[in-house]
């Protein structure tokens, strides 16, 4: 019995190191399930998006709506009463030996086959609008959806960077205890680290805000998803201005033009077709009284559109005019999107060479300087406070880099998504 507590005794910490590392393992692998990747971020975005839901919707409305525009009108049940008498002994009888007839009849309107062709066309154009819209608001979730997971991975480096950093301070200021305690440094070198230490813990607090800022800007999209680790990187896409300018003419925000001109063009269509008659046809059942046979009446009326100038063709120039209007808007709206890529690209293309800039030159001239001042403060030729503004400066550096590199990844999805959902290679999928 003795020999059987003392195993047991032996094996606890083995089975309590075991059960806790199963633990740990499954909080990690949970931890791993609930990060947020790139194309993560983006098909949540797509699938949880109450905006996309919204057109997604309007969209629907347009097709059914669509549905019934080119059939007839609904028919219409006529009840009345012809020829009622208000007078004499039969005033107001219905079974009377006079004319009184009740009637029961059906009318249908017809109105002309262009009139209806006309809204049908509409009808059509209204819903390849919506679809138009579906696919601008898609790219513009996209876009913006990108645009925060990068701002959000491009200051999460930094933070990490700021950690590393923070512990290259830490042996920066116990050299400087260990040499002030030597009799080799004075109280100033002390004050040097500590200043460094304050200087890093600020850049902390700035990124840490920001960092916020870019998970509730991700957050707009993607929801509570938007707190989870970030997984991976996002593709770096060739931005090709060739590309981009030769697909400026199918720009989305272009494309939408086509249908609503289609659907102005119905219109006018639709107020010509008013200048042709529609008809109506009428039949109905006229019961009489006893004496008299029951009867049938058919009848057939037309419109008579004899106003056309104060009626039809104020409506058709209003179509006319507005097409004109829509044809100079779109003229107008390619523009500004010519001078927007022109604008955009030169941006991009001054931050990738910013980008090779600071990663090739000023990085590894910052990492010299330092090393320099390092040396020369160890050698007891330079002073401490250039060794910190060294470092202060190789920090400056390295978070620019990082933040150059994300505007420049971010500026790049701008460009892309305005025009396609771009796949890993830049191309459209």
């Amino acid at each position: 019995m003795v020999t059987s507590l003392s195993a047991a005794r032996t094996l606890r910490p083995t089975l309590c190191r075991s059960v806790a590392l199963f633990a740990l393992s499954g909080l990690a692998s949970t931890a791993c399930a609930a990060s947020l990747s790139f194309d993560d971020a983006l098909a949540l975005a797509v699938r949880e998006t109450p905006v996309l839901r919204s057109v997604a919707a309007q969209s629907d409305a347009a097709r059914k709506t669509a549905i019934p525009a080119g059939e007839l009108p609904d028919p219409k049940l006529v009840l009345g009463i012809d020829n009622l008498p208000i007078e004499g002994a039969d005033r107001f009888s219905l079974t009377g030996d006079g004319m009184t007839m009740q009637r029961l009849g059906l009318m249908q309107e017809f109105p002309n086959a262009a009139k209806r062709a006309a809204r049908v066309s509409a009808a059509q154009g209204r819903v390849a609008q919506a679809e138009a819209q579906t696919r601008i608001t898609r790219l513009a979730v996209l876009r913006e959806t990108a645009v925060a997971w990068i701002a959000r991975d491009a200051v999460e480096r930094q933070l990490a960077r700021i950690d590393s950093l923070e512990g290259e301070n830490h042996l920066l200021d116990a050299v400087v205890r260990a040499r002030i305690a030597g009799g080799k440094g004075s109280a100033l070198e002390a004050l040097a680290s500590r200043q460094e230490a304050a200087m890093i813990d600020a850049r902390r607090d700035e990124l840490t805000a920001r960092r916020q800022q870019a998970i509730a800007a991700l957050r707009r999209w993607v929801g509570p998803r938007a707190e989870a680790p970030l997984e991976g990187s996002v593709p770096d896409w060739p931005v090709v201005h060739g590309k981009l300018a030769h697909a400026l003419h199918d720009h989305p925000e272009l494309a939408i033009f086509e249908p609503r001109g289609r659907v102005l063009d119905a219109e006018a269509a639709e107020a010509r077709a008013e200048k042709k008659p529609d008809w109506t046809l009428e039949l109905a059942y006229q019961k009489r009284g006893a004496r008299f046979g029951d009867m049938a009446m058919v009848q057939v009326s037309f419109d008579l559109p004899v106003f056309a100038a104060a009626r039809q063709d104020p409506k058709i120039a209003a179509r006319l005019a507005e097409r004109e209007g829509l044809d100079a808007e779109r003229e107008a709206v390619l523009r500004e999107h010519a001078a927007m890529l022109e604008t955009d690209f030169a941006e991009h293309q001054r931050l990738a060479l910013a980008v090779k800039r600071q990663r090739e030159v000023l990085l590894p001239l910052a990492g010299e300087k330092v090393d320099l001042a390092l040396a020369a403060w160890r050698s007891g030729k330079g002073e401490l406070v250039d060794l910190v503004m060294a470092r202060r400066e190789r920090i400056d550096a390295e978070l620019m880099a990082i933040a150059l590199e994300g505007e420049r990844r971010q500026l790049a999805a701008r460009l892309l998504y305005a025009y396609s959902e771009p796949d890993l290679t830049g191309e459209k999928q």
